[in-house]
């Protein structure tokens, strides 16, 4: 739906004071307590990777841009850019396949990904590029490897980063299967949700590395270990919830959540339940589910976690070993 613009032109001060403004709401959230990150958000600006987004109106998707010949529609899409929201940046068909996430969501993660200076990072999920210059920003470019399947993401990203000073490297290829030539990573962080963890991420790791990704309704942190068997990584769900656009290749998209009828409305509409749902994929007969949820206390995320190891992956509450495990498909 639309073709990108060049780089929209805005009055410096403009940009300069909104995007500040989106950084002092991050930091009064809790966020962005890492100078080094602090500095990223501050520096890098999200209006080079969102020339263009689309907004819900009264005859479906608006598009807003930075090149509207309308001078309030301009300053709404600027201002827009600025408010710490996620953005619809490309649809196709009538459905998402690319956004710019929430910012204070971007900055959980990025924070939560715990890099150090020298590590290599594989980004998952190039999106408009915007997470990517942030990641340049931190630990310098060609630590920096991006991939999305599709060329209508990559190329545009490719441009945006530029017109920010940046040159990661960005891929198109499949993202279920890596970036085997740029291995190892340090890090692996995902902007979209996985039914599955992939064996190749694992194998393109070195020993120690962290692997973040959206997982059901919540993100997962890994750490991932060598064994005689091979890779293996285990984990706990941070406690944020997270909602991403799935990722899109090799895997199979993970199902929707059974029907809820029947189920007491304080469950069927709890963000915790239907993640308990999601995470166990139909595993779980939605009224079991609800029996184990309500005798563990509703469980936060936090409780849960993913194993992936020895040709299978499993989540899990509490221990990974049981008594409640689940397997996941791979």
């Amino acid at each position: 739906m639309g073709a990108d613009r060049e780089t929209p032109a805005v009055p410096a001060a403009e940009a300069d004071a909104a995007r500040h403004a989106l950084v002092r709401e991050i930091v009064a959230q809790g966020g962005l307590t890492d100078p080094a990150w602090y500095a990223a958000f501050a520096e890098v600006p999200r209006h080079l990777f969102v020339p263009s987004y689309y907004v819900h109106g009264i005859a479906g998707y608006e598009r807003l841009w930075g090149e509207d010949p309308d001078p309030e529609r301009r300053s709404r899409w600027l201002s827009g850019v600025y408010v710490d929201r996620a953005l619809a940046t490309r649809i196709r068909d009538g459905e998402l396949i690319s956004s710019s996430s929430q910012p204070s969501l971007m900055a959980q993660m990025l924070e939560a990904l715990d890099v150090r200076g020298g590590d290599t990072v594989l980004e998952i999920g190039t999106g408009p590029g915007y997470n990517a210059a942030l990641l340049s920003h931190r630990l310098g470019e060609e630590a920096v490897t991006s991939i999305d399947l599709d060329p209508e993401i990559t190329e545009p990203a490719r441009r945006h980063l530029a017109a920010a000073g940046y040159r990661p490297t960005v891929i198109t290829g499949d993202g279920a299967r890596g970036c085997p030539r740029r291995a190892p990573y340090d890090r692996i962080i995902a902007t979209c949700t996985l039914p599955s963890v992939p064996q190749a991420w694992l194998e393109q790791c070195r020993p120690g590395a962290r692997v973040l990704a959206p997982f059901a309704t919540g993100l997962v942190a890994l750490r991932v270990s060598a064994t005689a068997q091979g890779p293996r990584a285990e984990g706990h769900f941070l406690h944020t919830p997270a909602y991403f656009v799935p990722l899109r290749g090799a895997l199979p998209l993970p199902a929707g959540l059974p029907h809820l009828g029947g189920l007491p409305r304080r469950a069927a509409g709890n963000d915790l339940f239907r993640f308990l749902l999601t995470l166990t994929a139909g595993a779980l007969d939605p009224h079991e589910a609800l029996s184990l949820w309500e005798r563990e206390g509703r469980p936060q995320r936090e409780r849960y976690g993913i194993t992936v190891g020895q040709g299978r992956q499993w989540a899990w509450l509490d221990d990974p070993q049981g008594p409640y495990t689940w397997p996941l498909s791979e």
